[in-house]
């Protein structure tokens, strides 16, 4: 038989492939300590600090119901962008990348099982953060979660291809100074759990054009008056669009 014939199945057993691989990059991420800290820890921590203090006083509701919006859009970049990014990177640095793209999971499946991974700690992460906020007080508006579901996913989308090109194209030293760096600054000053509005004036503008800033933005605006913003889809899909082009065309696979 030539080494090029296609066994019958083959093709239908690719997505359970790619479902064992995300299962087993979800509990890869959910049982390392490090990755435990930063996808879970740490914005319950920025949770209950933003719940605490006065920094989102006087902007028209709840602290609560304003920061778990925000809160929510920092999981989805921990998870996405830093968390999957380091991982990805060190993969790539000890060989895994090369070998799992040369088995039947292939590359595609490869990327594919990250996604679905990224995807998976996402519903855990809403579910932890859910938990704690609603004794807290949050009071989502009821009509919500439909649009918040579209712009987590978008937001998770972005901040992966943003993460795989990070890890496809520099040193996994590198990738861990800039994800986390990265992750620092747009936490902080990048409208994603501090609105745009409470920032220094030349950067208000700015940051609603970073994806940062969009989806906490977009999931503000769905969760405090039920609205879908479009604008802020948008720009979520081209940062999407443009990021998973360039990792595409430049990610170096050892």
């Amino acid at each position: 038989m030539s080494a090029l014939t296609i066994k019958p199945g083959a093709a239908s057993s690719l997505p359970r492939r790619i479902l064992l691989q995300g299962k087993y990059e979800a509990t890869t991420m959910i049982t390392n300590g490090e990755q435990l800290i930063l996808a879970i820890v740490l914005p319950l921590l920025a949770l209950i600090g933003l719940t605490v203090t006065p920094i989102l006083d006087d902007m028209g509701a709840s602290r609560i119901n304003i920061a778990v919006p925000g809160v929510l859009a920092l999981c989805a970049m921990s998870t996405a962008f830093t968390g999957q990014g380091i991982a990805t990177g060190f993969d790539r640095r000890y060989g895994v990348l090369r070998f799992l793209s040369t088995t039947p999971l292939g590359r595609t499946g490869l990327i594919a099982g990250k996604i679905l991974a990224v995807l998976a700690v996402l519903v855990l992460q809403v579910v932890v953060v859910a938990a704690v906020a609603f004794p807290l007080g949050w009071r989502p508006d009821g009509g919500a979660w439909p649009s918040a579901v579209v712009l987590l996913i978008l937001g998770a989308a972005a901040f992966t291809a943003l993460g795989l090109l990070v890890a496809g194209t520099v040193r996994p030293e590198a990738t861990l100074a800039i994800t986390n760096l990265m992750w620092i600054l747009l936490g902080a000053l990048g409208g994603i759990v501090i609105p745009s509005e409470r920032l220094p004036l030349a950067l208000e503008s700015f940051v609603q054009f970073l994806p940062s800033g969009a989806l906490g933005g977009a999931l503000r605006d769905a969760f405090l008056t039920g609205t879908f913003n479009g604008a802020y889809a948008l720009t979520l899909l081209l940062w999407t669009i443009l990021a998973g082009a360039a990792a595409i065309r430049w990610f170096k696979w050892n």
